[in-house]
């Protein structure tokens, strides 16, 4: 049961397709839609190295685009995609999943410690990647349904990196995202455009210090420097927490870190784009299934 203030979301997500920034790719998206037809905010979603899907069927996938069949679609979403697209939209957002990988032949994605591997180039976080998520945030702006200035940025792992070279990009603060969420990117010099790091709009980034896949320590010290600067950053820091704490799979949320990092995570997340500067002084709803209270506004709306 969904949590008072919350609304609800449709069953399964719809397939979408719009052209990245990029001029040449016809992307792949997955829209959750809440049930409440409105002018609302939205969600653009970027998904990490490994891509959107299952591990369970991804390994038989390859092109995902319009009129091809492939196991990989809207039903074989991984669960932590799903569990986000299910949470912004019961909280009166639009969320799109962009699928970067499957349009490119790429769709089975790319295991752990492939970092240095020639086959990710043409799929890379700083020079392609940030092409796509402005595509998706121009094909937004064309709905009627969304709110053009109330369009937020949500990335992991790679996509996390992703998300920290888009809001580079957008460093004057005009015409962008209006604020972003990067969980457990990679720092260093081979997956950003700039060390020297800056941002138009708040950006939130969240790191576990047991991360076993990039450095959360270098992260911090590129983000604390950016602060320094000015730049629009908080650091949300959970100790024993490890890469990838937020998927909903029994086996990594055995972890108590990994648990206490995924509630707070969603409840920052929630107010990271609800702009809600009392939040935390007001009494608590319900919890949802993700053991989130929904805020007692539809902020999304």
């Amino acid at each position: 049961m969904l949590a008072a203030g919350a609304t609800a979301v449709a069953a399964d997500p719809e397939m979408v397709h719009f052209p990245s920034a990029d001029k040449k790719t016809e992307l792949v998206g997955y829209l959750f839609m809440p049930a409440k037809n409105a002018h609302r905010g939205a969600v653009v979603m970027v998904h990490g190295r490994s891509g959107p899907y299952r591990s369970t069927v991804k390994d038989g996938c390859k092109l995902v685009a319009h009129g091809v069949e492939s196991p990989c679609n809207a039903s074989t979403l991984s669960g932590r995609h799903v569990q986000w697209g299910e949470f912004w939209a019961a909280r009166g957002y639009l969320a799109l999943h962009v699928d970067s990988f499957g349009p490119r032949g790429k769709g089975h994605g790319f295991g752990r410690f492939t970092h240095g591997s020639p086959e990710r180039e043409d799929v890379n976080e700083r020079t392609v990647r940030p092409l796509d998520a402005e595509g998706a945030l121009a094909w937004l702006r064309q709905r009627d349904d969304v709110a053009s200035d109330r369009i937020f940025l949500q990335g992991w792992s790679n996509g996390g990196s992703t998300t920290l070279n888009v809001m580079h990009r957008q460093k004057s603060g005009t015409g962008g995202f209006r604020a972003a969420l990067s969980f457990y990117p990679g720092c260093g010099p081979k997956a950003l455009i700039d060390t020297q790091l800056a941002a138009g709009a708040p950006l939130t980034v969240f790191l576990g210090s047991a991360d076993e896949e990039v450095s959360p320590r270098a992260c911090r010290d590129l983000l604390e420097e950016a602060r320094s600067r000015g730049a629009p950053v908080e650091i949300a820091w959970y100790e024993g927490a490890a890469h990838d704490f937020d998927n909903p799979l029994p086996a990594r949320q055995a972890d108590e870190a990994n648990r206490a990092a995924r509630e707070d995570s969603m409840r920052r997340a929630e107010a990271a784009f609800a702009f809600e500067p009392h939040w935390r002084s007001r009494p608590r709803p319900p919890r949802d299934k993700y053991g989130v209270g929904a805020t007692d506004a539809e902020p999304g709306l």
